[in-house]
């Protein structure tokens, strides 16, 4: 007899180290079924294999390079399936390195997996979450670097690139979430900052071989990243950061973009007027 109870599998992408595969880990233990996405299948099948033994999780790896369009191609149409009731798009390159100095074939490929996979696979998954009318979730993985801006490299790294694709995860996840905000699926946007991971052993070129490792800086653990996450998805927190402990800032930054719409008026603003007046006077 076939069972009634609702799908409820989640398809975490980069789930083959760090923050991904936290999550897998997590929600196996909430009773998810899993779909887990990523370029290493050695990685994956190890994974896949704890799961299923130790949370009796069902589990399919999906090996995808996510910045090959016919991966990609074959993750969206599994998003796509009845059965998934939450997305997971984590999976990040950074392309570390001078502006100036970074090949242009790695920006390409950060901007393809840190921006173009994760809008694809959210616009492939959401109309059939929302048509289900029932309980679903996008939860996008980004960056504290999303709002360092002008902060100069050291300690930070140069990150021209990798911060504006993490910004881009920000407006894009903040701004859905209020289009959504009627149906029922709810969309979040995770900002971790340095984070105990081998994020930073590497610049995305290729995937960093041998046994899971840590960079030697440090960071929160992966685990509390997606321990905040959850809990911040269960209450409705659409912009999550695991470190902060007062929220204020959260609403800080509202009031702030607030004033700056303020800017959209028609009549241009004094102090440009001026310094426009003081550009035709003769010197």
């Amino acid at each position: 007899m076939a069972s009634d109870k609702p799908a409820r599998r989640a398809v975490v992408t980069g789930a083959s180290s760090g923050i991904g595969a936290e999550y897998a880990a997590a929600l196996a233990r909430r009773g998810w079924d899993l779909v887990l996405v990523a370029r290493r299948a050695d990685r994956l099948d190890a994974l896949a294999g704890r799961l299923r033994e130790g949370c009796g999780a069902g589990v399919e790896p999906l090996v995808a390079d996510l910045a090959r369009s016919p991966d990609l191609a074959r993750g969206a149409e599994r998003v796509t399936a009845d059965d998934v009731a939450l997305l997971v798009n984590n999976a990040g390159i950074n392309g570390y390195g001078p502006f100036t100095e970074v090949d242009q074939a790695l920006l390409a490929k950060v901007l393809d997996v840190n921006v173009v996979a994760p809008t694809a696979l959210t616009r492939a998954a959401l109309p059939g979450m929302v048509a289900r009318g029932r309980g679903a979730a996008v939860v996008n993985v980004a960056s504290l670097l999303a709002f360092a801006g002008s902060l100069p490299p050291g300690p930070l790294p140069h990150r021209a690139v990798y911060g504006g694709t993490k910004g881009y995860m920000v407006t894009f996840t903040r701004t859905l979430a209020a289009e959504l905000a009627d149906s029922p699926v709810r969309v979040q946007v995770v900002c971790p900052g340095l984070t105990a991971t081998e994020f930073h052993l590497g610049t995305g070129e290729a995937p960093v071989g041998g046994e899971a490792r840590v960079h030697e800086d440090g960071g929160m653990p992966p685990a509390d990243v997606v321990a905040a996450s959850l809990a911040g998805l269960e209450t409705g927190e659409v912009l999550c950061v695991p470190g902060l402990s007062d929220p204020g800032p959260l609403t800080g930054l509202a009031e702030a973009e607030l004033a700056l719409r303020n800017g959209s008026g028609a009549v241009l603003a004094d102090r440009y007027r001026a310094a426009d007046a003081r550009a035709g006077e003769p010197q």
